[in-house]
Parts: structure tokens; C-alpha cells; sequence
């Protein structure tokens, strides 16, 4: 039934193409890959297992989340402290770590006027500039700005790029080899490509517009990986697989500790479906996000289950549907084929 939703949607053109990994436990329930995209050269490639996806916001909880855990862990921040402590340069006493990580500092979701590829723009100084819409802890709003400030936190912190810190400290000991930022030329052409630009597809190179400005490393996007680098993700979160770079304790933190509907860095499911893409009948708690290219991560920590679906949607524009896509095919995975 899944198979059939997926191919029905390459043959529809809802997608192009996809890899969806599905597990429970130890056990591997679906690894496939569906369709195929244009290349950069405008050669037809298939999508592969190993194909490797612009992750666009999953950079958010793939690299800069563990990498502040990390330094919790080590007792080199502390989330409560403001952000100014870390970045003096930054003009609101009010607005803590914790605040950027839950989408609840009243920073704005974006840039005005948005961002294009052939912007010549100071993006680090224009979110420094950046005037709060709201004060700290009064909604959830969706920030890139929040997340760029904390990866340069982490850089400050630990006097490292953020892509230096992550590939050694993270990527490196959980075994996810082709995770990382500004993908090498030889590795371009194993990418799915995004969207048309100038009459050529971008393969290879950051999609998100901020991060391409800010050389292709932000703590908000830039990160390139494929399905199974993902699968030994989920695994380490969901204690699958041992934790080995940090306690288990400061892992649980990132989806327990929520204001509303995030967790630090995560969505959480609290059971309004009113603001919810992942479907019916999850455990309430299960916990994920989502990228702008087509990626998404799901995970239930009592079922011990998760969905990792990446696909490269804006490859036919940026109007897809990838949300409601989302939402019928984790329930369908969940009514199908979980125990």
C-alpha cells in the first residue's frame, strides 16, 4: 500500500522521486527508493539508497541540536543563560538559548526582504539586526534566524566551525559518513537535485538561500546526507543503538523539554492535529521535523519506531504538497505496518 502511494505520486509528478526507511526495534519493515530526477548535465538520474538529499531544515536537528547537547553535556552551555552571554553583539538580555531552540524567542521566521541566490547580503549581520516581533515564551514562531544565531553559538563555544565541529564530534563516532556540510565537487553529482535556477537544476549545492550566503554552513540548513545516515540517527535517539558521544539523558531532554509543541529543536506531538503533519495515531511524544526540499524525520519513542522519508519535492517548484503527502503516508505507515 505504501509502495503504490510512492510510485503513484512519481507517476502523478507530485514528487520525483524518493527513500523511505521505516523500522521498528532492530527490524527493517521497508528500505526502498522510488523514481528519478534531472541532473545539473540534464541527464535522467535514478534515485538510489545511497542517494544523497539536501536536508534543508533537518540541519536544525541533525547537526546543530546534538552539537548543543553535546556541549550541555560538557558542562560548556548552559541553555538557560542568554544568548548574549555567548554572543555579546546580540541586543535582547531577554532571549536565552533555550528560547532560539523552542521557537519561542520572538525572533521573526525570516529575512525581509527574502532572500534570493544572487543576493549580495550580509545574512549574519541582518539577523543580528533582526527586530523581535513578540516577547520570549508568548507563541511558537518558526525561526531560521534563531537556529543561524545558535550555530554561531556553538562556534564561539567551541572556537571550531560549526561543519568541522559537527563531522568530528558528531557524524564521525555515530558511523554517518556521508552526513556534511558543502558537499565536496566529486560527491555534486550523487545528489538529487533541487530546483531549477536559471534554467539549470542545482545538484550538489545548498537550496536554502541563507545558507548558500553564508558559504553553505548555518546552524538552520546546509547539511547533505541519505537515508541510512539518517536510519543510525533515529536509532541513536531512540536507544536502538547505544549513545556513544553523550548520555542518553541529554538526548531525552531535546523531546521532552517542550513549550508547546516543540521540544528543544523538535516537534513534538501533544495531540493538537490542528498543527500537525505527521499523521494519525502516533504516540503522543513521538517527535521529528521536517526540511523545505521534501525531508522529514519521525520518531516514537515508545514504539520504538521511525519514518525516514527524504525526497527532493521543490524539484518541480516550490508549490508541492508535501505536507498533506506527510500526513497520509505516516498514517498509513502506522496503521500498516507497526506492531
Amino acid at each position: 500500500m505504501v509502495d503504490e502511494y510512492l510510485n503513484e505520486l512519481v507517476r502523478e509528478q507530485e514528487i520525483p522521486g524518493a527513500v523511505l526507511i521505516v523500522q521498528q526495534q532492530q527490524r527493517r519493515i521497508v528500505s526502498r527508493s522510488y523514481g528519478a530526477y534531472i541532473a545539473e548535465d540534464g541527464s535522467k538520474q535514478a534515485i538510489v539508497s545511497n542517494t544523497l538529499f539536501d536536508l534543508a531544515s533537518l540541519t536544525k536537528v541533525v547537526a546543530t541540536l546534538p552539537a548543543i547537547l553535546l556541549l550541555m553535556s560538557r558542562n560548556q552551555i548552559s541553555v538557560i543563560e542568554p544568548v548574549q552571554t555567548y554572543l555579546p553583539e546580540f541586543k535582547y538580555a531577554g532571549i536565552t538559548i533555550q528560547h532560539l531552540l523552542q521557537h519561542c524567542s520572538g525572533l521573526p521566521a525570516d529575512l525581509t526582504p527574502t532572500v534570493k541566490r544572487h543576493h549580495k547580503r550580509d545574512i549574519m549581520q541582518e539577523v543580528l539586526a533582526s527586530e523581535v516581533v513578540c516577547q520570549p515564551n508568548e507563541q511558537v514562531l518558526y525561526s531560521d534566524l534563531g537556529m543561524i544565531l545558535v550555530g554561531k553559538v556553538i562556534e564561539k563555544v567551541t572556537g571550531k566551525s560549526l561543519k568541522s565541529f559537527v563531522e568530528q564530534e558528531i557524524f564521525k563516532p555515530w558511523g554517518m559518513h556521508q552526513t556534511c556540510f558543502q558537499l565536496p565537487e566529486h560527491k555534486r553529482g550523487l545528489a538529487a537535485s533541487t530546483e531549477m535556477v536559471a534554467g539549470n537544476f542545482v545538484q550538489g549545492v545548498v537550496h536554502d538561500e541563507k545558507a548558500l550566503l553564508l558559504e553553505g554552513v548555518a546552524g538552520s540548513a546546509g547539511l547533505f546526507s541519505c537515508a541510512e545516515d539518517l536510519a543510525k540517527y533515529a536509532e541513536i535517539w531512540l536507544g536502538i543503538r547505544k549513545p556513544t558521544v553523550m548520555p542518553y539523558e541529554w538526548m531525552e531532554l531535546a523531546y521532552t523539554k517542550t513549550f508547546r509543541n516543540r521540544g528543544l529543536g523538535f516537534e513534538v506531538w501533544e495531540g493538537d492535529y490542528s498543527s500537525f503533519c505527521f499523521g494519525r495515531g502516533w504516540t503522543k511524544g513521538s517527535f521529528g521535523h521536517t526540511g523545505f526540499t521534501g525531508t522529514s524525520i519521525w520518531m516514537d519513542p515508545v514504539q520504538k519506531a521511525f519514518v525516514i522519508l527524504l525526497t527532493n519535492a521543490v524539484h518541480y517548484g516550490r508549490n508541492s504538497n508535501m505536507r498533506s503527502i506527510r500526513e497520509k503516508l505516516h498514517t498509513m505507515i502506522y496503521k500498516k505496518l507497526l506492531i
